[in-house]
């Protein structure tokens, strides 16, 4: 049995070297689609894992408390600062009070996010993202300053703190402190610039190279002095409390909210769901459409196999005559499909991070290499292989041993 096995290589390795130009042809499509699928989930592992080591970096000491609202729909989350502004919050200024009062809790931070216009001496920007939040928040959040200091008094409201790409787009230099500018109708004085981060995509669905930070004070008064606070970051004094916290976190809010569990806390690998569902879904659309170029190169393997059976037809039937059975000509035309489509993924598993790490290039974030993305090109390649050589295969087989011998071609 080993020994035949061989042989079927061996004879599968000269029947495609023969041919090889239209062998290399059908290999290449089927590279060019396990590239793609490669690539694109080699990148959405690359979102994954900079959110969690966004999460990491806090020691596991956050915490994160989000509105009902939340929920598995990708269509949620293309645009989370939209979706917060057209939807009341479950969240309330008493749930970060009860939160702050629960020993072991060093931050309790309340996120309001906002969009407006933001004009200077000289310029205007529109639809920039505003974060009315507290002066915990930059340690939460894990950023720094470039220059400056953060917000201060949580009731100053006339005081900003902006990202590193808004100080150039709004006042055409890194260094506007003491600069002023409006949101509203509100003037605000410059105290501080953050520190630009090489992945804005984060937890707290805020870009902080491209956004304004005043206080809550000042978001509640450009919401009719009520928070509209779309999050809850939780940062707890060491990361052996957090569980137990958690939990404590979760028995407050449902005595706030009067025993209605309209909230989530989350940790861990949960926190980045909302960011993380997004990209998620839009790489699983992408590596759908990317699988319909495996199609194609699985056609190409049966058309090639088919031209192949009908050429080889005199071969086949002298392999029968001296004994060859159906089930070892079909594994025999089955073993130089698997060839094509494992030599095509295995092309296409390299260049597919190739591709990633270019298109990398211009993203914020690196690719991931991960067993289950080779797991998933292997099976796509063996998959590929044996469905779309079977029925060739067993056209084969089934061609008369009489017949097949007359032919001459």
């Amino acid at each position: 049995m080993r020994r035949m096995l061989i042989d079927h290589v061996e004879n599968a390795y000269r029947n495609l070297r023969s041919n090889r130009g239209r062998s290399l042809l059908t290999t290449l499509g089927i590279a060019i689609g396990v590239a793609s699928v490669t690539c694109i989930l080699a990148l959405s592992d690359g979102v994954s894992s900079m959110i969690n080591n966004q999460i990491s970096s806090l020691d596991g000491r956050l915490a994160v408390v989000r509105p009902g609202l939340q929920n598995n729909d990708p269509n949620a989350y293309v645009n989370p600062i939209a979706q917060q502004s057209f939807s009341t919050s479950t969240l309330t200024e008493a749930d970060v009070a009860a939160i702050a009062k629960i020993p072991g809790v060093e931050a309790s931070v309340p996120l309001m996010t906002l969009t407006g216009n933001l004009t200077s001496a000289t310029k205007t920007v529109k639809n920039y993202p505003a974060l009315a939040t507290t002066p915990d928040f930059i340690k939460t959040a894990d950023i720094k300053l470039e220059e400056g200091e953060f917000i201060g008094d949580a009731k100053s409201t006339t005081t900003a703190v902006i990202g590193s790409q808004l100080s150039l787009d709004l006042f055409s230099t890194d260094r506007p402190i003491g600069q002023q500018f409006t949101m509203r109708g509100v003037t605000f004085t410059v105290t501080g610039v953050i520190a630009r981060v090489d992945d804005p995509v984060n937890f707290n669905n805020i870009d902080v190279n491209n956004a304004v930070i005043f206080s809550l004070e000042r978001g509640k008064l450009f919401h009719q002095s009520r928070a509209q606070i779309q999050q809850i970051d939780v940062l707890t004094t060491t990361s052996a409390d957090l569980s137990a916290i958690s939990e404590k976190v979760h028995q407050a809010l449902i005595q706030t909210h009067s025993g209605e569990e309209d909230f989530s806390v989350l940790t861990g690998s949960d926190i980045n769901q909302p960011t993380n569902q997004l990209y998620i879904a839009i790489m699983q659309v992408m590596a759908a459409i990317a699988a319909i170029s495996l199609v194609v190169g699985g056609v190409g393997i049966m058309n090639i196999m088919l031209v192949g059976v009908a050429e080889r037809t005199r071969e086949i039937g002298i392999r029968k005559a001296v004994g060859a059975s159906n089930g070892t000509i079909v594994i025999q035309f089955i073993i130089e499909s698997l060839m094509m489509s494992l030599l095509g993924g295995a092309l296409g598993y390299f260049l597919g991070y190739v591709f990633a790490f270019v298109i990398s290039t211009f993203l914020y974030f690196a690719p991931v290499f991960t067993w289950v993305t080779a797991a998933v090109a292997l099976g796509m390649s063996i998959t590929i292989g044996v469905f779309f050589g079977l029925y060739p295969a067993i056209k084969a087989a089934r061609k008369d041993t009489i017949e097949s011998l007359r032919q001459y071609h």
